[in-house]
């Protein structure tokens, strides 16, 4: 059972050199309020997203941004050559949620009100139009 469970292991690695993505982990933000920016750039290209993003009002399209441009250099890495104008895309973005912070606010009579500070992780995947022409 451990032998398989190792295999899974390695053929993960391997599908994870071939994909170009980043990660941005315990974001104080609700992931309700990233998922709004998120659904504002995806399937776009990388170039108009960042406009996008850059001219957005909401504080998390800062974070996303950020990160999108992560996503790029990782493409860039990975492909020895630097991304040009029309050819990535953000192929799959994704928000989960993180941890909660739990805390009391003091209310009238003794009670307390229960506070959640929620967080959450992005996930932005990069790729070439041809790629996935390929894949479908």
């Amino acid at each position: 059972m451990g032998a398989r469970k190792k295999i899974s292991a390695e053929k993960r690695k391997e599908a994870l050199k071939t994909m170009y993505f980043a990660k941005l982990q315990n974001v104080p933000t609700s992931p309700r309020k990233m998922r709004l920016v998120a659904d504002m750039i995806r399937g776009m290209e990388v170039n108009r997203a960042l406009g996008v993003l850059k001219f957005s009002s909401k504080e998390a399209s800062a974070r996303v941004e950020k990160l999108l441009r992560s996503a790029i250099a990782n493409w860039e890495q990975k492909n020895e050559r630097k991304a040009e104008s029309g050819e990535l895309f953000v192929t799959k973005i994704y928000v989960d949620g993180g941890a909660t912070l739990k805390r009391m606010r003091p209310a009238s009579r003794g009670r307390g009100y229960r506070i959640r500070k929620r967080s959450n992780h992005v996930t932005l995947f990069v790729d070439s139009k041809s790629t996935n022409d390929n894949q479908n």
